[in-house]
């Protein structure tokens, strides 16, 4: 009797042991899963929202600490018109000034180095506050309505100007972000305010007389009221040419949808 108890004690034991180990193994293996999938310093995320734009914008973040991260934008919009451009219209009081730059055409490129600093428990998660540095690039196509006057006959032309504009601006960006799923995030850029410097030109090429000269001329010294640019133009028999020059100011927000890896 003895022997049968001690042997079923033995059993048990080892039974017990056994069981306790497999079931530290397996907690274990959570445990380190859970590390991982928390451990994963990737997330390249889409701004959804920059489509209503005619934009494709893209940003990579990766975790460089607890609470910090950094993270590159890039942003491409192929040139087209001006989005909502009814209700730019209804900005604008003289219609003429309409006529003559209701085909006005841009494109854009532009890239975003960005430090991120997160309020919450671990990064990518919580509230954040990002410090950033915007260089973009924009594409103008104008083609340029005017009238010019010869004698009483008036007559309605247009000259084609083409160039770019490049902007170099710093800010700071505030927003959230929250995980949706294991590795599906949302980020929300709730206001971020930029101020820099802006330089460039666009010109067009055409024989011009003195009469058509003078028109063009006082046409587009309506420009020169842009608000923040400095704009200055410059015409004569052979074309003409404006000047953009001095501050520039922008707000960055949006919604992206992004993948942790």
């Amino acid at each position: 009797m003895k022997k049968i108890f001690t042997k079923t004690m033995l059993m048990y034991g080892i039974s017990a042991l056994t069981f306790s180990a497999t079931n530290s193994f397996a907690q274990q293996v959570n445990a380190n899963q859970e590390v991982d999938n928390g451990d994963a310093k990737n997330l390249v995320k889409w701004n959804v929202a920059a489509v209503a734009l005619k934009t494709y914008s893209f940003q990579y973040e990766r975790a460089v600490g607890k609470k910090i991260s950094v993270a590159m934008g890039f942003r491409l919009m192929p040139k087209s018109h001006v989005p909502f451009s009814s209700t730019f219209k209804s900005l604008i009081d003289d219609d003429q000034t309409w006529e003559s730059i209701k085909d006005f055409k841009t494109g854009n490129f532009a890239i975003t180095p960005e430090f991120r600093y997160y309020f919450g428990q671990s990064v990518f998660r919580g509230f954040y506050v990002a410090p950033f540095v915007r260089y973009a690039k924009y594409d103008v196509s104008l083609p340029y309505n005017y009238e010019a006057t010869f004698g009483t006959t008036t007559v309605k032309d247009k000259i084609d100007m083409k160039g770019s504009l490049n902007t170099i601006t710093g800010g700071v960006l505030f927003g959230a972000q929250w995980k949706l799923s294991k590795a599906v995030y949302l980020d929300w850029w709730i206001l971020g305010p930029n101020y820099g410097s802006n330089s460039g030109s666009i010109s067009g090429k055409k024989k011009l007389s003195t009469e058509e000269q003078k028109e063009l001329r006082d046409a587009l010294t309506d420009l020169e009221d842009l608000p923040l640019v400095k704009v200055k133009s410059t015409v004569d028999g052979d074309g003409a040419k404006i000047d953009f020059s001095g501050p520039w100011a922008g707000m960055r927000s949006g919604i992206s949808v992004g993948y942790r890896f």
